[in-house]
């Protein structure tokens, strides 16, 4: 991992300022504002809508601050509205897409999850991304072992991932090498700012 957590395949990408803590990231690994045609702040989670960008890290704390110091207001040059729960709303919307990615991955085949089929490609060698629910048994999740190399995420709740999953409940789940396995640790590191503390304790979702 790179600087402020985020791959260090986003070393070399464009970086923006965060207008919250100044601090310089790639675009990748913060989150995209913009100021939609009522005046209201808008996440644009896939960097796709039109508008001039306002970049804040994905944070609680420094997307509230943005919202109570008037600082998207100061980098749009304008007076703007922004939503109540904004930085539980861009989480939420960092969930669904970190969710969504890794059911791609599941239909293309480049995803399995139950305890036996995870040891199993842990053992044959042939994994990207080591997935365990957050609110999963620490005693199930601690025989198994994320490989050398490859990437834990372990702030998605085991409703989510059995989202992913078509399940109820999932609590292990791999991803093997491909193009979907970094798009999933990329997203996966923005919402790991929103949901795990400095000191690496998961915030309680919702909370």
């Amino acid at each position: 991992m790179g600087r402020g957590g985020h791959p260090k395949d986003c070393a070399d990408a464009p970086e923006r300022k965060c207008i919250a803590t100044g601090e310089l990231r790639p675009k990748s690994a913060l989150v995209r504002f913009v100021i939609g045609p009522d005046g209201t702040v808008v996440p644009d989670i896939a960097a796709k809508l039109p508008g001039r960008g306002i970049y804040v890290v994905p944070d609680h704390a420094a997307i509230e601050r943005a919202a109570a110091k008037g600082l998207f207001a100061r980098a749009a040059k304008q007076p703007v509205s922004v939503p109540e729960g904004l930085a539980a709303q861009v989480e939420a919307l960092i969930a669904r897409r970190v969710i969504a990615l890794i059911s791609l991955a599941r239909k293309g085949g480049g995803a399995v999850a139950g305890y036996e089929k995870v040891k199993d490609r842990l053992a044959r060698g042939d994994v990207r991304v080591l997935l365990q629910a957050s609110d999963g048994s620490e005693r199930g999740k601690s025989g198994l072992s994320t490989p050398e190399g490859a990437t834990y995420i372990g702030w998605l709740t085991a409703d989510e991932l059995g989202q992913a999953f078509s399940r109820q409940t999932t609590i292990h789940a791999v991803l093997g090498y491909g193009g979907l396995a970094q798009r999933v640790v990329e997203e996966a590191a923005r919402l790991k700012g929103l949901r795990v503390s400095d000191g690496g304790t998961a915030r309680r979702k919702g909370k």
